[in-house]
């Protein structure tokens, strides 16, 4: 994160006090000039009580539940392993550890403790002291009663398998994978990977996927990015997204909606409340959290990086030397000015010249968003084409990974409703991309033309994307 450039920014603010929602006229509303300083901390005083109007615990939960799963993922082989006492499950046993995080169930789950390592103690140690009755199944794509862009039970691309129709089914159908490894695994029966050798962990299936990998990266945009381009930030339903109310408080709480809308997209884009005072490589360690406070602990809910947040401190880092990017700063403020905007107007509804404001941050934030995401599959692009480099031996572990990181992600372009990725361009770039990595100079080849789908629908300069040997980029 570069040094937050401290400014003055002028919009327009009703005069009168209008009893319209979001979306009302501008029919006699004057709008006056009212200047602001951008926030350095994501943190706003309610318009009804003076109490923090900020709340996205849930998002928070949601992003914590990703990384849990990955962490349960992460030890499965050793249990299996161990010499002493070796984990010996049962057919669906792993499949139903899975979907503790997938399905969580507060009845059964709160009291859990959390596998939480970062560079502090946490300050929950347990599930239920982070949120309650939230889980990610309910808010994967597909599983929202309204407002989606597309019927993802008949329109989900990218995974072609006759049984995969919708978000849901291709992570059960990973989950069913691991469970079915697991239990041979256990039995001595270790299966043969891509190399000709037995894989390396559990989750690797004999194709060539790391499925560790693909469950994180595809859930982190089939749920997070998904839910805030297409739900929270989006203007295609009335009472919803950027069209919730927003001259009244919610029921019992100190925001409007509309200001709760805004919070829960920033929750999903995973950023610490202090984001925007620190700098990039600050902005990628705070993944294992910053005591922002200096109490000690760290916050769960406040005090991490998660994700996409951390991703695009990363990118930014690499393309440091190249041509420069900042997309930290790019979704920071175009969250932190549109919160101020509807913390000064909470009450008070927006005109339209408002809205226009607040759309055009939303446009802001999801495009720095949306360009962190396909940075980031550019940068996998890359390690599997020097994976793949004919002249030294392939280290099939690593293209794996890699692989993996970039396939689940790349999935993710179909949930935003106004990606620059045009809907061809998707379908011939999961075409190339397959299921699994090939080992081939042909398949090289692909990659390199996936990599110029990608950095032609966002307009990336040709410095970052690299050579044709996949060095020298992102």
């Amino acid at each position: 994160m570069k040094s937050l450039r401290l400014f003055v920014i002028l919009w327009g603010i009703a005069c009168a006090k209008d009893t319209t929602d979001t979306g009302s006229t501008d029919s006699g509303t004057s709008d006056s000039a009212s200047p602001s300083v951008t926030p350095s901390i994501y943190a706003f005083d309610s318009a009804f009580d003076q109490t923090n109007s900020v709340a996205y615990s849930g998002q928070a939960f949601r992003q914590l539940l990703m990384v849990e799963m990955n962490s349960y993922l992460g030890e499965l082989t050793d249990r299996l392993n161990r010499v002493s006492n070796p984990y010996v499950p049962q057919a669906g046993e792993v499949a139903a550890a899975l979907n503790f995080y997938f399905g969580f169930d507060g009845a059964t789950g709160s009291d859990v403790l959390l596998a939480w390592s970062g560079d502090a103690d946490a300050l929950q140690s347990t599930f239920g002291e982070v949120s309650t009755g939230k889980n990610l199944v309910e808010k994967i794509a597909g599983n929202d009663p309204t407002g989606q862009h597309k019927d993802w039970s008949t329109d989900f691309e990218g995974w072609k398998e006759n049984h995969i129709s919708t978000p849901e089914s291709l992570v059960r159908h990973w989950f069913d994978l691991i469970d079915a490894q697991a239990v041979a695994w256990a039995q001595g029966n270790i299966p043969v990977g891509m190399n000709g050798h037995a894989v390396s962990a559990v989750y690797i299936t004999p194709e060539g996927q790391n499925l560790q990998q693909l469950l994180y990266q595809f859930l982190n945009v089939s749920v997070s990015f998904s839910q805030a381009t297409d739900d929270y930030l989006d203007d295609d339903v009335e009472e919803k997204g950027l069209n919730s109310p927003h001259a009244v408080a919610t029921e019992g709480e100190s925001y409007t909606e509309l200001e709760h809308a805004w919070d829960e997209a920033f929750g999903y884009f995973g950023a610490a409340q202090t984001y925007g005072q620190m700098q990039d490589d600050e902005n990628k360690s705070a993944a294992r959290g910053v005591d922002a406070d200096s109490d000690g602990f760290i916050d769960l809910l406040l005090e991490v990086n998660w994700g996409h947040s951390v991703n695009a401190a990363n990118r930014d880092l690499d393309a440091s030397t190249k041509v420069p990017t900042d997309f930290t700063m790019e979704a920071w403020e175009g969250f932190v000015l549109g919160r101020l905007l509807l913390s000064e107007t909470a009450g008070l509804g927006l005109s339209n010249t408002q809205l226009e404001t607040l759309t055009s941050y939303r446009n802001q934030t999801i495009s720095a968003w949306e360009k962190t995401i396909a940075a980031t599959v550019v940068h996998h692009l890359n390690d599997c084409i020097q994976d793949l480099n004919p002249e030294i031996e392939v280290n099939t572990s690593d293209l794996i990974k890699h692989w993996s990181e970039l396939k689940g992600l790349a999935l993710g372009f179909q949930f935003n409703p106004r990606s620059p990725l045009p809907e061809v361009d998707f379908q011939n770039l999961h075409q190339l991309l397959g299921t699994a990595p090939v080992l081939n100079a042909d398949y090289r080849a692909d990659l390199l033309q996936a990599r110029d789908i990608v950095g032609s629908a966002f307009e990336f300069a040709a410095e970052n994307l690299g050579d044709s040997e996949g060095e020298n980029g992102w």
